[in-house]
């Protein structure tokens, strides 16, 4: 449904940090936290993974799935496949 990586990106795109994350999804902190400490696939109560899909879509983001199509346009940034964690100085 939702990566990490997708989850930091989305919030980097809205320039707000994690508190406020969860302020617009109305969910805990510490849960934004953990999701974004994942590896990959967030898991988690479905209910609160909607809730912060729900909050980046009203905020304007849309995730887009693998092997998905975005069709309302718009800028945006898609990994075209994952690879290797920058490291500073690469």
């Amino acid at each position: 449904m939702i990566t990490s990586f997708q989850m930091r990106a989305a919030r980097a795109l809205l320039g707000i940090d994690q508190r406020t994350l969860a302020a617009m999804a109305g969910v805990s902190l510490p849960t934004i936290q953990r999701m974004e400490a994942s590896e990959g696939s967030v898991r988690g109560v479905v209910d609160t993974l909607v809730k912060v899909v729900d909050a980046f879509n009203r905020a304007g983001v849309e995730l887009i799935g693998e092997h998905a199509r975005s069709e309302n346009g718009g800028r945006g940034v898609r990994l075209k496949q994952p690879g290797p964690p920058h490291r500073p100085g690469d």
